[in-house]
């Protein structure tokens, strides 16, 4: 079997799609101080052009592509554009993504297909044009999921369906990579709450103004480890010792998991604040806003001590422990 090698970042040319806004716009920034020569694509054309003058301007290497990862044809252009700038392709980061809260009784089917159409065939398109490149080259396929890959929410039904959607496709595809001996390293990311505008831009059906539940994350916490898999071979990481606790909990005990969820994610979704007016989201036109944070009230954790010891060690076990912590989570709030 071939051992994959990838480049240091000061060498690689990256292509970041989503690159406008929360954990796109935290890793493009990231990437760039470490050296990378970034492809940025999102649909903001003005905000993606600020970025990229910001990287510029600090001496770095960067190309804007406005694109929708939902057609297939601009994922063509994007790839494109890595070739056409810098003649090679070494890492590719799917993390485009749309949320959509609501009851599933509640959503419009149109809205559905377009989120599906976005996260997941956008994440297809992306992965099947890069393998073209880094098949031959090497190279690193990053495909950022969510915690909720693994242990489906209330009120964020059609989005979890999304990311186990992704979360197959990108498992699949690895293991038919391993079987031909690719030189391709394919990584699953898997963050809790992120403090980013996702609730701000998300297609909205609850009757106030949607929130992230805690434990939240800052982006900066999801940018590291995607440069962390993109300097070296990683199977999947979860961002965040309180999604991969869910996550476990959901798996040792799920009948108990799903009553928690229920009991804490549904009103702790509620923010309380009026909805946004209709027509705010990003579903389907761009925010138009360059914003690595949203507006989360509460704590917002820097750091994921879970995570830095995950990339470290690769340790599985350690995700017994946020079983644990999930659980006492849930007692508490039964008392509360």
């Amino acid at each position: 079997m071939t051992k994959i090698k990838l480049r240091p970042l000061r060498d690689q040319v990256m292509v970041i799609t989503g690159a406008s806004s929360g954990i796109g716009l935290s890793t493009a920034r990231l990437a760039a101080k470490e050296g990378a020569r970034l492809v940025l694509a999102a649909r903001s054309e003005g905000p993606l052009r600020q970025l990229t003058a910001q990287i510029v301007d600090a001496g770095g290497q960067a190309v804007p592509v406005t694109a929708d990862v939902s057609r297939e044809e601009d994922v063509e252009r994007i790839a494109q554009a890595a070739l056409d700038t810098y003649g090679s392709l070494d890492t590719w980061v799917n993390n485009a993504g749309v949320g959509m809260y609501g009851k599933l009784e509640d959503l419009k089917v149109e809205d559905m297909r377009r989120l599906f159409d976005v996260n997941f065939w956008g994440l297809v398109y992306g992965s099947r044009v890069a393998l073209r490149h880094l098949k031959a080259r090497g190279g690193a396929l990053i495909n950022v999921g969510s915690v909720v890959s693994e242990q489906a929410i209330p009120l964020q039904g059609i989005y979890a369906a999304s990311k186990h959607a992704v979360k197959a496709f990108t498992d699949t595809l690895r293991m038919e990579l391993e079987h031909e001996d690719a030189p391709v390293s394919v990584t699953l990311i898997k963050p809790g709450p992120i403090d980013t505008p996702f609730p701000l831009n998300a297609q909205n059906y609850l009757d106030t103004e949607p929130q992230h539940v805690p434990p939240v994350y800052a982006p900066e916490t999801v940018a590291r480890a995607i440069l962390q898999a993109a300097a070296a071979p990683t199977r999947e990481l979860f961002v965040g010792g309180g999604g991969r606790g869910m996550a476990a909990f959901g798996m040792l005990a799920p009948g108990a998991a799903e009553r928690a969820m229920a009991a804490t994610v549904i009103p702790g979704t509620h923010s309380g604040k009026p909805p946004l007016p209709p027509g705010a989201s990003a579903l389907y036109h761009p925010s138009g806003k360059l914003a690595e944070r949203g507006d989360y009230p509460g704590h917002v954790q820097a750091t994921s001590a879970y995570t830095e010891a995950a990339s470290r060690s690769r340790l599985i076990g350690v995700g017994l422990l946020g079983a644990g912590l999930a659980a006492a989570l849930w007692r508490a709030s039964r008392r509360d």
